[in-house]
């Protein structure tokens, strides 16, 4: 049973326990680290704290296994090109243990969640303008020939 209320009718049933199994089944080297539920605004993943440096990113919904082939594939070659950190990740899980998507294991980011601690003070609003200004500009300039199409970034009418 998931550990906080689904954001989606047809959600998958994640939760602490299950990802302690998957982690024990697939890598047994982490199977003692502790797992926990890490609160996150948003929608597409579900994550969980593995140990003190890693975090086990799972797909909410049956279509969000495209993703994660995705991530492991391009968040390692735009890194180097960004002025700020993303994602690095460790590894890729298997479905199994009743969770029938790929999943992923990634360095854990230390940070506030701007959700949980908004930023009130014009200064440090404007210097985060200015850092994400630098981050977009730098992701422009990353040649992403033969990536993923963006589908965010589309017309409003495109489903895809």
């Amino acid at each position: 049973m998931p550990s906080g209320p689904k954001m989606h009718a047809d959600e998958l049933d994640i939760d602490a326990a299950l990802v302690g199994r998957l982690v024990a089944e697939q890598f047994p080297e982490w199977a003692e680290l502790p797992v926990r539920e890490v609160r996150s605004a948003g929608t597409d993943n579900a994550m969980y704290r593995l140990g003190d440096d890693m975090v086990v990113r799972l797909p909410r919904l049956p279509g969000g296994a495209r993703q994660v082939d995705k991530e492991q594939r391009w968040l390692p070659r735009l890194a180097p090109h960004l002025p700020l950190a993303v994602p690095v990740p460790i590894t890729k899980g298997a479905p199994g243990e009743g969770y029938a998507l790929p999943w992923g294991v990634f360095r854990w980011l230390d940070g506030d969640n701007i959700y949980d601690a908004p930023l009130t003070d014009r200064t440090e609003l404007a210097d985060a303008a200015v850092e994400l200004g630098r981050f977009v500009a730098a992701l422009r300039k990353v040649d992403a020939t033969g990536g993923p199409p963006s589908w965010r970034g589309g017309p409003l009418t495109d489903d895809g």
